[in-house]
């Protein structure tokens, strides 16, 4: 069976961006996560037979402490040292979400996904 994780709307204070601004004051960020890999188990009792959501939690919040221009580089980076740590990952569908812009008049959010199969 395909079991897919799902961590969303985790939220970061990081200096991810471009710009000056946004690299010296920092920003609100929005991260969700869909992580699926296939189980060979009829029912799921254990840990060690599925993904531990808070290992990919501490993943991300690490990688938010150190600081990217872009978001895409953000998520490609934290795409790697998932799959690295649970090699079993089939697919991984990220999200970031930039809550403030430094765009004068500017309302609403940017944002960027990725989506991987292996």
């Amino acid at each position: 069976m395909l079991v897919t994780l799902h961590l969303e709307k985790l939220q970061f204070f990081a200096y991810h961006g471009l710009y000056e601004e946004e690299k010296k004051l920092g920003n609100e960020f929005e991260l969700n996560i869909s992580a699926s890999f296939f189980s060979t188990e009829p029912v799921i009792t254990e840990i060690d037979q599925t993904i531990n959501y808070a290992a990919i939690y501490e993943l991300a919040k690490a990688e938010m402490l150190e600081p990217r221009e872009l978001l895409e580089t953000f998520l490609s980076q934290l795409a790697e040292k998932i799959k690295k740590q649970f090699p079993e990952l089939v697919k991984l569908k990220m999200s970031l979400y930039k809550l403030q812009m430094p765009i004068t008049g500017f309302r609403g959010r940017i944002g960027v996904e990725i989506e991987k199969e292996y």
